[in-house]
């Protein structure tokens, strides 16, 4: 009995013993929270001022992201409506006059007063005319009164035989020659007539050197007839030519960028290119277009004049001058221009009168500021006159 009571004593005291330790957090436990407990230490700040309050808890709380805004295009350009009687600028020629024509079209789209309209067909051009017959397309064209103003551009595919009253001629032989400049010469005729007035616009070079100079060829016709048949010749050659004046794929576009200007054949225009052709037109568009009107019906300004029959410097198209003179080292401020009835005729020179007769320097009178100290006095014969007048 006794055992079992010392027993049961002893079962309690090591129960005693156990149970705050197990009521104790472990010895991680108790670090930690040892470590959380530790009072802060006190810096000068606190001695000075006093202890700062232990700040409050800060709750972290999560705002929402702010959502981007949506990407969007860029507002589409305004449609301009273009009045009723506007401008119509046709643009004939073959595959170029497709890119030049849509190039146009962007450069003059806030313009109310012009509208562009493409007459361009791709493969087309003055040789072969069974394909396509430019002399006969124009005709028909002229005939509908569907344009007020002509841009042409062709020419990249010509150089090939020509057939003409029954024979075939090979490219750039004399009987092509003619052949070929008798169709650009009725073409044209046929828009001077009608007084349309033409702006021919001409070629560029070409990646291939020697499709490059048949295109140099086929240009040089095209001047040529032009200044015959009273259209404005735009040569571009040198706008899109490197400093060798060969081919450049890239060159300044019209804000003085370096750009793409040609595509990868080498041969038609970029969008870059298109748009700097575009301006070239329009630069020679304001000889005779003044916004939404042409100031200048008749092609020729001396056409139904005498000045046929005249000397006169090849025309060249509606820039050309209107009233022409041979001016001399001076020319007196009160000279009157001389006019087409005064143009140098084939005959011979006009008898006109001296602006300043040479004898008046020598025999100046006195008191005239080119008397140089002599002079003649009025109304004397001699310059021992002059000199006993002193």
């Amino acid at each position: 009995m006794k055992r079992l009571l010392l027993l049961v004593v002893v079962g309690l005291l090591v129960l005693a013993d156990i149970g705050p330790a197990l009521a104790q957090p472990a010895m991680g436990e108790r670090m930690l929270l040892a470590q959380n407990e530790q009072p802060r230490r006190r810096t000068l700040f606190d001695l000075l001022f006093g202890e700062e309050p232990a700040p409050a808890p800060q709750v972290q709380q999560t705002q929402p992201r702010p959502q981007a805004a949506p990407v969007a295009l860029p507002p589409p350009a305004p449609v301009i409506d273009k009045a009723p009687d506007a401008t119509r600028l046709a643009v004939f020629g073959d595959s170029l006059a497709i890119d030049l024509t849509k190039a146009l079209e962007r450069f003059y789209a806030e313009d109310p007063n012009l509208v562009v309209i493409g007459q361009g067909v791709s493969s087309s051009g003055f040789v072969r005319d069974d394909y396509f017959d430019w002399n006969a397309a124009i005709a028909e064209q002229i005939a509908a009164d569907s344009f007020d103003i002509a841009v042409v551009i062709i020419g990249i595919n010509d150089r090939q035989e020509i057939q003409a009253n029954g024979q075939t001629f090979e490219a750039f032989t004399q009987g092509w020659t003619n052949e070929y400049q008798t169709r650009i010469s009725n073409f044209l005729g046929q828009l001077r007539a009608a007084r349309k007035p033409v702006i021919w616009m001409g070629l560029p070079p070409m990646s291939r050197s020697q499709y490059s100079a048949a295109m140099g060829q086929i240009s040089a016709l095209h001047r040529l007839a032009a200044f015959s048949g009273g259209a404005e010749f735009v040569d571009i050659y040198d706008r899109f030519a490197d400093v060798e004046g060969k081919y450049a794929a890239y060159g300044p576009d019209v804000n003085g960028q370096n750009a793409l200007m040609r595509k990868d054949d080498g041969i038609h225009y970029s969008s870059a290119g298109s748009d700097k052709l575009a301006f070239y037109v329009s630069q020679s568009m304001r000889n005779f277009y003044r916004g939404g009107r042409i100031s200048v019906a008749v092609v020729d300004p001396l056409q139904g004049t005498d000045a046929g029959t005249m000397l006169r410097p090849p025309y060249q198209g509606l820039g050309q001058t209107r009233l022409l003179e041979v001016a001399g080292a001076v020319v007196p401020l009160s000279r009157a221009p001389d006019r087409a009835s005064d143009l140098l005729l084939a005959t011979g020179l006009p008898e006109t009168p001296a602006a300043f007769p040479l004898d008046q320097l020598v025999e100046a009178p006195v008191g005239r500021v080119d008397a140089f100290g002599v002079g003649v006095v009025a109304g004397s014969d001699s310059a021992e006159d002059a000199q006993a007048a002193q």
